[in-house]
């Protein structure tokens, strides 16, 4: 897995470091071997200091300001918000949409070979349901950006520990605790998912050499991982 790498430095580009899966996968790649500098885009800085990590401190409304930094092996795009913490939904869109087709569309321009795209199960172009459609406008306009490989994670509920942890969340997680070994064959994909296993998953494509698209639901991931 790990060989087609050369000797020439290889960088990884996240966007979204502060949330479940960026933080747990900005961990992992500082302490990787086969990655030597860790760029991270943020809107403000991290608490972190590692001789790998470089943060750009960025205004993401303004993408194309920074496109010389858009420069690496793998751009991750870990951006994604919630109703609660976003209630405009204009703005909610450019986090989840917007920033990530842009990153995307830089990305594809400056010959970054990959880009690991965070989605949502159920993502759908074409559901009446806004969550769900943004997510899949967001997949749709990706693909037309034309990176060379693209990954696709589509993960149900997310288990971890938050920062700021909702009512719904708490709730969720212990009826899924009990619910999830009920979820057999075509329904695994349902059951929740650790971050940092979303994170791991990542991590271990990055290391492989495929070209084309490539959607993973839950099921898929935790075997990825």
């Amino acid at each position: 897995m790990h060989n087609f790498f050369n000797k020439m430095a290889h960088k990884a580009i996240i966007a979204g470091a502060s949330g479940l899966i960026g933080s747990s996968l900005l961990t992992m790649l500082l302490q990787h071997p086969e990655y030597d500098e860790v760029l991270v885009l943020t809107r403000r800085q991290l608490p972190i200091e590692n001789k790998k990590l470089i943060q750009a401190i960025i205004n993401f409304d303004e993408l194309d300001q920074y496109a010389d930094l858009i420069k690496g092996h793998a751009l991750f795009c870990c951006l994604g918000t919630t109703q609660k913490q976003t209630p405009d939904k204009v703005k909610y869109r450019a986090i989840d949409h917007d920033h990530p087709v842009k990153l995307a569309q830089l990305a594809a321009q400056n010959g970054v070979e990959q880009y690991h795209l965070v989605s949502a199960i159920g993502a759908n172009a074409s559901s009446s349901n806004f969550y769900l459609k943004t997510k899949g406008d967001a997949e749709h306009d990706v693909k037309a950006a034309g990176v060379e490989s693209l990954y696709i994670y589509q993960p149900s509920f997310l288990d971890g520990k938050r920062n700021n942890p909702r009512l719904g969340e708490k709730i969720a997680k212990v009826v899924l605790t009990l619910f999830n070994p009920l979820l057999l064959g075509g329904l695994k994909k349902y059951r929740s998912i650790k971050g940092d296993t979303v994170a791991r998953a990542m991590l271990n494509q990055s290391l492989t050499n495929n070209k084309g698209v490539f959607t993973y639901t839950t099921d898929k991931i935790k075997q990825l991982a």
